[in-house]
């Protein structure tokens, strides 16, 4: 923080101090001055101000204002120290809360001053005030035993210039309100010579000026004097009584006008420190010295004390370097003629190490949450060493290795703060052992512990066990089914770690997902609602999230694809030849072809999938199986020898068509076959083998040839008159819907040149009406060569459907084509 210097502040108390002494101004310029530096304040009043009198305007010398000091609970720390001092936190200033009484307070200590913290919270605050108390001149000089006069007992032939040493009047005010001067009545032979202390105090002797003469002044009756420098000047009066013995014309005199010696805090009772030594010119008892301490204060008087034979000191107290750094003694030689000389011993107190460090948590915050920020204080803490130097100095540290650290703030105050990020998922707690260690020998130590607990923060989100998930359901499942069960987990705590498993909304094939299958929301269970059909849904992909229960709440998705396995539940079907109930397929195959010709091929498909679907195709029943077989994988019947005259006419070929299922399914076509090289010859075979099977009476067979011979001459009557009405119709119409199945023509010369495929590239239609259609039309491909027959298993005869160059898609057929074509299949109708 950047130094701030405040103005001075007087207080109505010391308004009215101030009238009373008018003539302390000039020793006082700034009566409150207030300054802070660096998160510091100090101000300066005066001792004995009244209750209540202000010292200072906190908030404002602070920066604060007064919903701060009032939010953060200010309050004022003082520790072992009385209260002196109040804040009043709705006004924001410092008043005097108990007398101040510097002499008490500091003694001879300048300047004179406590200190106390000021701390607020949320957020956590720290500030050090600092009050000097300003000495006033509310006592006066008192000499010790002043109602005792001091007496002498002087030789009258003390020489000129031998000092007689005053008891030295004590001022409990310092600086200029202490003791400045001593003054002695007026008399011919004794003047005052006053010395200063190293400490600043002051002490006085009578100097013999002018011999004495015990005949003519045997007593003298003088007054010593002390003022002092405040306004208005206080004194102090003690008397001297002066007897002028016989002559003693020689003083003790020490050996060394100073005397020095260091002693050890904590020195046991009764150990010898330091021997003064004195000598007496005169002999017998004027020469007899006896040695004393001059008066001291009360503190020093317990704890020194001299052999009055021997001038050993020895220590009588106890010497604590806390309290006491030096020690100045006067010691007096005096012989039995009344002479005294003096010196000085001056006691340096050296330190010893016996005081360990002082913690004192002065604030705590746990829990804590896990975001809090690295550089987040935790606890502030008072650690005091009463000891000096190296026995004074701490060294604050972190047991372990933790993410904490110990700062430094103000004098003795240290801040526990984090050092990184936490992770309660990892460390939930801390138990935090803070040690304060001094620089002494040994070292001194001591320790507390602060158990911290990491609050959650919701910062996790739940994971699936896998990225995503692959699940499988045989087709024609029961609904309900369970399906696959999902699992994701959430390293939180509490309500932050309840995970939830929801749906997403999708579409499959324009329906919900909803409609497909159901999930559980608490176990992740996912049951199947319909059973699926492998053949319509082969596999689907739904998106499931799941979702804990923090504020705000973390989710995360996993897709889920559903693999519908087939069954075996439809056979194979036959795509060609197809099968009709009135009519028969019939391919040609001339005498000439070689072994291997490509009769036709049998097309099949299986719905199914996998193995499920691959077929076979076998020939189960043939009426030459020495002339045909049938490929195991392609289902092309080819010739297998040479064709012969021998080989009948008419072949007649049973295929099954199986898959690969378990159990397999399989399907059966039948496969008519003309062994010609012309149509009579067909004709011809197929009326003499249909007319042996059908028919056994030859009569029977005349009847229905004249019933035909008769029909078709009436047939033909009507085909002249509606051939015109046909030709128009065919004009506006072309392609018929007709309740006849469509028969796919194979090119008999047929090259399957995609290996084992089961459909050929180009496939030629002929559709045909029955006599109860409205209209008859045959289509004709470009393509083939290969002749194709229809036969009536009713009928005697065949009848040769001939290719045409024209197509449906071309200019209609003449009247007379079509009157052509409907004779044909009257013809073939009727025989």
């Amino acid at each position: 923080m950047a130094p701030v210097r405040c103005l001075p502040y007087i207080s109505p108390g010391w308004r009215s101090f101030w009238g009373v002494r008018r003539r302390i101004g000039s020793l006082l310029l700034l009566l409150l001055a207030v300054s802070m530096v660096g998160g510091q304040i100090r101000y300066s009043i005066p001792e004995e101000m009244k209750k209540g009198s202000v010292i200072g305007n906190v908030a404002q010398d602070l920066g604060l204002d007064l919903k701060r000091l009032r939010s953060g609970r200010a309050r004022i720390v003082t520790g072992e120290n009385v209260h002196y001092t109040e804040l009043e936190k709705d006004k924001g200033i410092l008043v005097v809360n108990e007398r101040i009484d510097r002499e008490q307070l500091c003694g001879d200590v300048t300047p004179c001053s406590f200190s106390f913290e000021m701390i607020l919270e949320n957020p956590m605050e720290l500030h050090r005030i600092t009050v000097e108390v300003l000495d006033i001149n509310d006592h006066a000089p008192v000499f010790p035993n002043k109602d005792k006069p001091i007496s002498f007992e002087i030789s009258e032939s003390a020489a000129v210039g031998v000092r007689f040493p005053l008891q030295s009047a004590e001022d409990l005010d310092v600086s200029q309100s202490a003791l400045q001067n001593y003054i002695l009545s007026p008399n011919d032979n004794f003047i005052l010579k006053q010395h200063a202390n190293p400490d600043g105090g002051k002490y006085v002797e009578m100097v013999l000026q002018k011999p004495l003469d015990r005949e003519r002044h045997p007593h003298f009756s003088l007054k010593l004097i002390a003022v002092d420098g405040g306004t208005p000047q206080r004194s102090g009066t003690v008397n001297i009584d002066v007897t002028v013995l016989d002559a003693n014309d020689n003083d003790p005199v020490f050996n060394q006008s100073v005397y020095k010696a260091s002693v050890l805090e904590n020195t046991k009772t009764g150990t010898s420190i330091i021997t003064v030594n004195a000598t007496d010119a005169d002999s017998g008892l004027n020469g007899h010295i006896t040695y004393s301490l001059s008066k001291m204060k009360e503190s020093v008087a317990d704890i020194f004390t001299i052999d009055e034979n021997t001038g050993t000191i020895y220590v009588c107290g106890q010497i604590d370097y806390e309290k006491y750094r030096k020690y100045e003694l006067r010691v007096e030689a005096k012989d039995h003629g009344g002479l005294t000389g003096t010196s000085k011993v001056i006691f340096d107190v050296v330190d010893v190490n016996d005081n360990a460090p002082i913690i004192n948590v002065m604030s705590f915050s746990s829990p804590l949450s896990e975001d809090a920020i690295p550089g987040t204080t935790i606890a502030i803490l008072n650690i005091k060493d009463t000891d000096s130097e190296r026995n004074g100095q701490i060294k604050c540290s972190i047991d372990g290795k933790l993410p904490f650290k110990i700062e430094s703030s103000l004098t003795n105050y240290y801040n526990l703060v984090s050092d990184q990020h936490f992770d309660r998922e990892s460390v939930s707690e801390y138990n935090i052992t803070i040690t304060a260690t001094d620089f002494g020998s040994p070292p001194l130590s001591s320790s507390t512990k602060l158990h911290l607990k990491i609050s959650d923060v919701n910062d996790n989100a739940p994971l699936f066990d896998k990225i995503s998930y692959t699940a499988y359901i045989t087709e024609n499942n029961s609904p309900g089914f369970s399906i696959f069960t999902v699992s994701a987990r959430d390293s939180d705590w509490n309500q932050n770690a309840r995970i939830s498993y929801l749906l997403e909304d999708k579409q499959l094939s324009g329906s919900p997902v909803s409609t497909y299958v159901s999930l559980n929301s608490e176990t992740g269970v996912l049951n199947a609602i319909r059973s699926f059909d492998y053949e319509q849904v082969k596999q689907f992909e739904l998106v499931i999230k799941a979702q804990d229960g923090g504020s705000p709440p973390l989710s995360s998705n996993v897709t889920v694809k559903i693999m519908i396995q087939d069954q075996n539940d439809n056979p194979p079907q036959v795509l060609y030849p197809v099968q009709t109930g009135g009519s028969l397929v019939a391919e040609m195959v001339p005498r000439s072809a070689d072994v291997g010709y490509l009769v036709t091929k049998v097309v099949a498909v299986d719905v199914d999938s996998g193995q499920n679907a691959w077929l076979s195709y076998k020939l189960q029943k043939a009426t030459d199986r020495a002339l045909f077989e049938v490929g195991l994988q392609n289902g092309e019947i080819r010739t297998i020898r040479q064709v012969n005259d021998k080989d009948a006419v008419k072949q007649r070929l049973t295929v099954i068509v199986e898959d690969n299922g378990q159990p397999s399914r399989s399907a059966t076509v039948v496969v008519n076959v003309a062994v010609a090289d012309s149509f009579p010859e067909v004709l011809s075979e197929f009326t003499e083998l249909t007319h042996d099977k059908e028919y056994n009476d030859n009569l029977t067979f005349y009847l229905v040839l004249a019933l035909a011979v008769v029909s078709f001459l009436f047939i033909t009557c009507l085909v002249v008159i509606i051939s015109v009405k046909i030709y128009r119709w065919r004009q506006s119409r072309i392609l018929y819907h007709s309740n006849l199945p469509v028969i796919p023509y194979y090119p008999p010369r047929y090259s399957d040149t995609l290996g084992t495929g089961t459909l050929p590239h180009v496939y030629n239609y002929e559709v045909c009406r029955t006599t109860d259609s409205r209209k008859s039309d045959c289509k004709f491909g470009r393509a083939g060569s290969q002749n194709v027959l229809i036969m009536d298993p009713s009928s005697t005869g065949t009848i040769q459907r001939i290719q045409s160059e024209k197509s449906i898609l071309d200019e209609p057929d003449s009247p007379l084509e079509v009157s052509q074509r409907i004779f044909l299949y009257l013809f073939s109708f009727f025989i």
